[in-house]
């Protein structure tokens, strides 16, 4: 199983590719590709995931070149795990209907799919990379087909992608400065070359000056609070799938190269930081995105601008968790970027249903929606309760964790932050509440909605039953996959 590390990415590139094709000679034909991409992609990384957890990495020198000279592959276990969570994400997504998803009628050559599956390419090249440079490659993969797919929304859609892409590339350039000074320094780009080196170079300014570089590139690329600017347009512009792709996976990505470039490329050596003071930025700016992101939410009327600053707002968890560099907060911020994953997605899903059957986005006009649509509000239910941290449901314990490391570490204005955002978090869901069970229809589209589609219902209830089943067994996830790889991480 050498070759395994690369396997997961391979579906999504030559489905893109395929889907291309398919799509100009049937509409329909180009979804049925990418479903079949997105699901082997899924078998790959969930038989990778089982796999490294049980026996340890695998690499893969693609070309037959070794590290440091070539491009390595690593399948760890929290590169197995990212990725089956785009997998799994990417696959519901492809599955959802195409006019509910992405507001469009299939018809011939809509590059809907082949820029989806190109996007979830560049997702997955990040997560699997080990070398520096490399990664930027697939940074630029996937930032390049998300400014397609936002731009498919229409005019403020555009709008919004072209202002994404202006500060998408500054976010590049950042991130690529940064690789230049590490490799002026050290001579390669391989990440576990690179490690070994920087162990014995941690005054040195030119590596302090390229990790504060690297970490400000990737946290706007993350849309950490205040480099947030261009996420609540992009998200509530874009289309409900697009929007679901964007908020549960393509944001994570940033996240994840924190994490791994922090951790496991400059080391122990750099877990205090020393000289930088990225893990105190990291905390006090994802406290802020916490509080930001929450207050903002509940001024919003629009339901997907404010799922939009509601994911300003889960990011800052995952922000903190980074920040605070201790196992258990690693283990509740990567625990958060899977609830946030299925949660979010699940909500932005649920809010394309609500368009494709009432056309509806203002919060105040969805009175009754709940008697109307019973099961597909009711998987909203699950998830917005999850996101308020209501146990036993998954958000529950990802913040959990999270304040038991703030106690931990004597931090109480954190804890306090995390345990009050769920108040806030209960005020913007419980307006959506009041107007979906609570109140009686009031407009004649509600009225005489019905259920969505079979496919709408089903991919809200997998989601939903992924919330309960994460939050009943998120033991098992720490115990066996993400407390070892934390303790690995910071040993």
């Amino acid at each position: 199983m050498s070759q395994l590390p690369i396997l997961p990415l391979l579906p999504m590139l030559f489905g893109s590719i395929i889907a291309v094709l398919a799509g100009m000679w049937r509409a329909k034909a180009a979804q049925v590709i990418a479903v079949i991409a997105t699901g082997s992609a899924l078998l790959f990384a969930l038989t990778g995931l089982v796999i490294v957890t049980r026996d340890g990495p695998i690499s893969y020198d693609l070309g037959g070149w070794p590290p440091p000279i070539g491009i390595e592959y690593v399948l760890d276990p929290l590169s197995a795990f990212m990725t089956s969570i785009v997998a799994l994400i990417g696959l519901l997504v492809m599955i959802y209907p195409v006019d509910a998803a992405f507001d469009l009628r299939p018809r011939k050559g809509v590059p809907l799919y082949p820029l989806a599956l190109l996007m979830l390419t560049g997702l997955m090249g990040v997560m699997l990379s080990g070398d520096l440079f490399h990664l930027f490659v697939f940074l630029e993969i996937y930032a390049i087909a998300t400014y397609g797919l936002v731009s498919l929304g229409g005019d403020r859609a555009t709008f919004a992608a072209l202002r994404y892409l202006l500060l998408g590339t500054i976010g590049s350039g950042l991130y690529l400065l940064g690789v230049g000074f590490l490799y002026f320094s050290t001579g390669t780009l391989n990440m576990a070359d690179m490690a070994q080196q920087l162990g014995g170079m941690s005054g040195s300014p030119t590596v302090l000056g390229a990790m504060a570089l690297m970490v400000i590139g990737l946290a706007l690329k993350m849309a950490l609070f205040p480099l947030h600017v261009w996420l609540p347009d992009a998200h509530s512009y874009s289309t409900p799938g697009v929007a679901a792709l964007l908020a549960a996976v393509q944001v994570k990505a940033g996240a994840y190269a924190l994490v791994r470039i922090l951790f496991d490329v400059f080391g122990p050596a750099y877990t205090g930081f020393d000289g930088v003071p990225v893990s105190a930025a990291l905390v006090w700016f994802g406290l802020a995105g916490i509080v930001v992101g929450s207050v903002m939410a509940i001024r919003q009327t629009d339901i997907k601008r404010l799922l939009a600053y509601s994911t300003v707002a889960q990011l800052g968890y995952i922000g903190l968790g980074i920040g605070l560099a201790t196992p258990l907060a690693l283990v509740g911020a990567l625990l958060h970027v899977l609830n946030h994953a299925v949660m979010k997605s699940g909500l932005f899903l649920v809010a394309g249903g609500i368009i494709q059957r009432t056309g509806l986005k203002a919060i105040p006009r969805f009175s009754g929606l709940g008697k109307r649509m019973p099961l597909t509000m009711t998987g909203f239910a699950i998830a917005a309760l999850s996101m308020v941290g209501i146990p036993p449901l998954a958000g529950f314990w990802s913040k959990f964790y999270l304040v038991w490391a703030t106690i931990d570490l004597g931090n109480w204005v954190a804890a306090v932050v995390v345990v009050g955002s769920s108040i806030l978090t209960m005020v913007y869901f419980l307006k959506l509440f009041e107007q979906i069970f609570v109140r009686e229809p009031q407009e004649e589209v509600v009225a005489t909605a019905v259920e969505p589609s079979g496919r709408v219902v089903g991919t809200v209830g997998v989601l939903a039953t992924a919330i309960v089943l994460i939050g009943l067994f998120n033991a098992a996830i720490v115990s066996q996959v993400l407390g070892p790889l934390a303790e690995r991480m910071l040993g």
